[in-house]
C-alpha cells in the first residue's frame, strides 16, 4: 500500500501559483493623491447623506457596462464631469467603472482578470491597471462605483471606491455579504435574478452586522477579517425572470417589504437588464418612470443605475484588437454619450421642479 503524501492531495487541478504583489506594495507603487482622496471622501459623504435624507438630491451611477479601453474611459469621465458641474444641484454623479464580470459559463472576465484581452490573464498587471484608472477618474473629481466581485480586490482598489454593488448572482453568497460588511462604501443589493427581493434585503441584514472571516490583510497575509457591520446597504431592483420591476406596484411592495425588515426605505433602480428587457433603447423610459415616481412624490427612491458609453450597442472581442469599435461596449449593450445627457439633463430639469 502506497502511503499518499500532501503532493499527491493537494492542488491536483492547480497548475501554478503566480506571485501578485500585495495591495500595500500596489498602493506604494500608485499612491492615493490628496486630489483624488478628497473626490473619495466628498462622494461617499455625499451618498451617505443621500441615504440618510440629509442630502434631497438622487444619486446616479453611470457608465460603461465594463471597462476595457482606459483611454476611451478617461474620455467618458471627463464629459461625465462636466456634465456633472452642470446638473450638481439636483443629481449626483457617480461613474460607473466595473473591472470584474460574472460569467454564467465562459466568456471575458474583465480588465482585472484579462486587461490584454487575450486570454493571457496577467491578473497582476490588471490589478495594477485598474488601480491607474481609478486613480485619474478620482483625480477629475468623480466619485467612482463598481461592483465587488472578487473579495481580494478591495483591499488594492477600496481606497478610491465611493459606491459598491453587489450582483444580482453573488447577494445570495455568503463571502460577499461578509465582505460587505467590512467595505467603507454604501452598498447596493440587487434582487436575485429570479426577482426576489428578500434575497437582498436579507443581504442587507446580514452586511450591517460584524462578522469574522477568513481575508487577506494589506500586506498580503491571510487574515481573521473582523468588520464593524455596514448600516448603508440598500436594494437595488433590477428586474428579474425577464420582468422589470420599477413600477409604482413593485417599488410599494419593496417599500413594505424593507419596512418588515425594519430597515429604511432606500431603494435604487437598475434601468438596464431585466428593467429593460436588455433592451439598451429603454433604458430612457425606465429613467422618465422613476424621475416621475420622484417627482409624483415618492420618498424611497434614492438612485438609478445606466449603462451607458461613448457608443451605442456593444460589439464582440476581435481576433484582431485594432478592430475594436472606439467607445462601445464589449459587454452587455449600452446607450451613447448623446442619450446619456438627455436622459440626464431630462431628470434634473424635472427634480428642480420639485417644491
Amino acid at each position: 500500500m502506497t502511503t499518499a503524501s500532501s503532493i499527491d492531495l493537494e492542488n491536483i487541478n492547480v497548475a501554478s501559483f503566480d506571485a501578485m504583489p500585495s495591495p500595500e506594495e500596489l498602493h506604494a507603487r500608485l499612491p492615493l493623491t490628496d486630489t483624488a482622496a478628497a473626490s473619495v471622501m466628498r462622494g461617499r459623504e455625499a451618498l451617505r447623506n443621500i441615504l440618510d435624507r440629509r442630502d434631497p438630491r438622487l444619486f446616479v451611477v453611470v457608465g460603461p457596462c465594463s471597462i476595457h479601453d482606459p483611454v476611451a474611459g478617461l474620455d467618458y469621465a471627463r464629459r461625465l464631469k462636466a456634465l456633472q458641474d452642470e446638473v450638481a444641484d439636483t443629481l449626483l454623479l457617480v461613474m460607473r467603472v466595473y473591472f470584474e464580470k460574472p460569467r454564467t459559463t465562459t466568456g471575458w472576465k474583465g480588465y482585472i482578470n484579462d486587461p490584454d484581452m487575450d486570454d493571457s490573464f496577467r491578473v497582476d498587471q490588471g490589478m495594477e491597471k485598474a488601480r491607474q484608472f481609478l486613480l485619474d477618474v478620482c483625480e477629475l473629481g468623480l466619485p467612482t462605483g463598481t461592483e465587488a466581485l472578487d473579495p481580494i480586490s478591495p483591499q488594492y482598489l477600496g481606497d478610491l471606491i465611493a459606491w459598491t454593488a453587489i450582483g444580482a448572482r453573488t447577494t445570495e453568497s455568503q463571502t460577499h455579504r461578509e465582505m460587505s460588511s467590512g467595505l467603507s462604501t454604501p452598498v447596493g443589493f440587487k434582487n436575485g435574478t429570479d426577482g426576489d427581493i428578500s434575497i437582498a434585503i436579507n443581504a442587507i441584514l446580514s452586511a450591517s452586522r460584524p462578522h469574522s472571516f477568513l481575508g487577506m490583510n494589506s500586506q498580503g497575509r491571510t487574515s481573521i477579517v473582523r468588520t464593524r457591520g455596514n448600516r448603508y446597504g440598500h436594494v437595488v431592483l433590477r428586474g428579474g425572470d425577464g420582468r422589470p420591476n420599477y413600477d409604482t406596484v413593485s417599488v410599494a411592495m419593496a417599500e413594505q417589504a424593507l419596512a418588515k425588515a425594519g430597515l429604511p426605505a432606500n431603494i435604487v433602480v437598475d434601468c438596464s437588464h431585466a428593467n429593460s428587457y436588455k433592451k439598451p433603447a429603454l433604458q430612457p423610459l425606465v429613467m422618465t418612470d422613476v424621475m416621475n415616481q420622484v417627482h409624483n412624490g415618492s420618498k424611497s427612491l434614492v438612485g438609478v443605475m445606466i449603462e451607458s458609453n461613448l457608443v451605442a450597442g456593444n460589439q464582440p472581442i476581435p481576433d484582431d484588437l485594432s478592430q475594436l469599435v472606439y467607445g462601445c461596449s464589449v459587454t452587455d449593450a449600452c446607450v451613447d454619450w448623446e442619450t446619456t445627457e438627455k436622459m440626464i439633463r431630462d431628470a434634473a430639469a424635472l427634480l428642480r421642479q420639485r417644491a
